[in-house]
C-alpha cells in the first residue's frame, strides 16, 4: 500500500511504498494481548518479600502443656496464626519473565503497526531533523501533527532533534531496533522515518 511522506513542517514529501505485510494485517487482539503480558511480566522486579515461620527469630520454648489447657496444641509462637508470626504462603523473590516464542514477538509487532495504520494513526516523515536545539520550535512543529501521546522512530536520531524532545512530555522516541508493541500501542499517533520504514521491514519479512 501506498501513503504520504511529510515534513516535520507537515508539508509533502512524496509517497511510499509500506510493505502490506508489515503494515497490512487485520489486527489481532489476542495476539497483541499475549506480547504485551509477556513484555510487562519482563518488566516486573519480583521483589516483594516476607518472611516464613522458618525465617522468624523467636523461641522455640514449647508455649503450655500439650494437654489439659482446653485450648489448641501449639509449639511455636512463629506460627502464622500468631502476631509476629510468619506468613503462610508468603511472597518470595522471583523472576515473573516467561518465554514467549520469537515468531509470536514478530507477528505481534507486525499487527501492532497494522493497528496504527488502519486507525489512521501512522505518519511518515521524511526525516527528523532540527537546525538548532530548541525545545519550543520542536514542540510547535509536532503540534501540527497530534495533541496526544507522539512515538517517533527514527534508525538513529539527529543529535539537535533528540535533545530538543527529550524534555517534552508528551513525546517519546525509539530507535527501529528497539520499537516494541506496548509503546506502539501506549502512543496515540506513530511517526516513523523513511529509514525507521525500511528498517522494519527488512526486520521483520
Amino acid at each position: 500500500m501506498k501513503t504520504k511522506v511529510v515534513t516535520l513542517d507537515a508539508k509533502g514529501a512524496g509517497e511510499i511504498e509500506l510493505s502490506d505485510a508489515v503494515f497490512g494485517l487485520e489486527p489481532r487482539a489476542d495476539l497483541l494481548q499475549r506480547v504485551v503480558v509477556w513484555q510487562l511480566a519482563k518488566r516486573r522486579a519480583g521483589t516483594r518479600k516476607t518472611k516464613t515461620r522458618g525465617e522468624i527469630r523467636a523461641t522455640t520454648k514449647k508455649m503450655y502443656r500439650q494437654k489439659g489447657t482446653g485450648s489448641a496444641r501449639h509449639g511455636s509462637t512463629a506460627a502464622p496464626q500468631f502476631r509476629g508470626g510468619g506468613k503462610a504462603m508468603a511472597p518470595v523473590v522471583r523472576s515473573h519473565e516467561f518465554n514467549l516464542p520469537k515468531k509470536v514477538r514478530a507477528l505481534g509487532l507486525r499487527h501492532a503497526l497494522s493497528t496504527k495504520t488502519k486507525e489512521d494513526k501512522l505518519i511518515v516523515i521524511d526525516t527528523f531533523t532540527a537546525k538548532e536545539m530548541k525545545t519550543k520550535v520542536v514542540a510547535k512543529r509536532l503540534s501540527k501533527f497530534s495533541g496526544g501521546r507522539l512515538l517517533l522512530v527514527d534508525g538513529e536520531f539527529e543529535d539537535n532533534f533528540a535533545l530538543s524532545t527529550r524534555n517534552l512530555p508528551q513525546v517519546s522516541f525509539s530507535d527501529a531496533a528497539g520499537l516494541n508493541v506496548y509503546d506502539i500501542l501506549k502512543s496515540d499517533t506513530l511517526m516513523l522515518s523513511k529509514a525507521a520504514v525500511q528498517a522494519l521491514e527488512e526486520r521483520l519479512t
